[in-house]
């Protein structure tokens, strides 16, 4: 398993390429003494201002701003007041594009997780 972060480049192509690139990568957080990782099996693609289904849809805000950095920043927020959701942003900074990741498979750390 293949654990090297990837470069801010990889984050940088079309969003779309960016989601499709994504699965089956690991996501992966030492968390004091544990390691926590997950395969990512499920992500949308958001094309910002293009986009009606886009946080960034009607432009930045204060809770969308991480959207508008450069891409490899996360966007987490908190649906419903249930579930925290993590966004990738893509692209230079200003575009407002971001991969959801919507599913993950534990590999390691599943009880830490829940």
């Amino acid at each position: 398993m293949d654990l090297a972060p990837l470069p801010t480049e990889f984050f940088l192509q079309k969003t779309e390429v960016v989601a499709r690139k994504l699965l089956g990568k690991v996501l992966l957080r030492v968390l004091g003494e544990s390691v926590l990782a997950a395969r990512i099996v499920e992500v949308e693609a958001y094309l910002g201002s293009d986009d009606p289904a886009s946080h960034a849809y009607r432009g930045p805000s204060k809770r969308n701003q991480s959207m508008f950095l450069a891409g490899g920043t996360c966007y987490v927020y908190l649906s419903y007041g249930v579930h925290y959701c993590m966004n990738v942003a893509t692209g230079k900074p200003g575009v407002g594009e971001a991969v959801l990741l919507r599913a993950l498979e534990p590999l390691e750390g599943e009880k830490q997780m829940r």
